[in-house]
């Protein structure tokens, strides 16, 4: 199973003080997305963030009772991160043009609850998943 998550919007989901520190909610995410990725019910998972590339990738906690060390997100396979400057929705113009350009859009699951950005997707073939339902997920 593909994924393609709107990142900003997964992370937005959930009202915990995320705009404190949006740097450190999209490591957060990303490390849960490696965690879930490696238990196998994904191949391979790319999100998509609003906003410019940082200058060192997002880094990934691998979790408690883990012996590796945090790493950087660019390290894991499965998982990709991206970046859409260009301001507010970047990330879904990305996501939207990423669906579109698929090979087999019909293997992909996009994760937003931004119903336009569903509309779209789906009229390009992919499937639809809530935020809140993917976090579920995540859990």
């Amino acid at each position: 199973m593909r994924f393609l998550i709107d990142g900003m919007n997964v992370i937005g989901a959930r009202p915990d003080g995320w705009w404190r520190d949006r740097r450190r909610a999209q490591e957060v995410l990303v490390s849960q997305l490696v965690r879930w990725a490696a238990t196998g019910q994904a191949d391979q998972v790319t999100v998509v963030f609003d906003g410019a590339a940082p200058d060192q990738p997002p880094v990934v906690d691998t979790g408690p009772g883990t012996d590796q060390p945090p790493v950087a997100a660019d390290a894991e396979p499965r998982v990709q991160v991206c970046y859409a400057p260009g301001g507010p929705g970047a990330a879904d113009d990305v996501v939207a043009c990423l669906v579109a350009a698929d090979g087999d859009p019909a293997t992909l699951t996009v994760v937003t609850s931004d119903a336009d950005l569903g509309r779209r997707v789906v009229a390009s073939g992919a499937t639809v998943e809530g935020a809140g339902r993917f976090r579920a997920r995540l859990r």
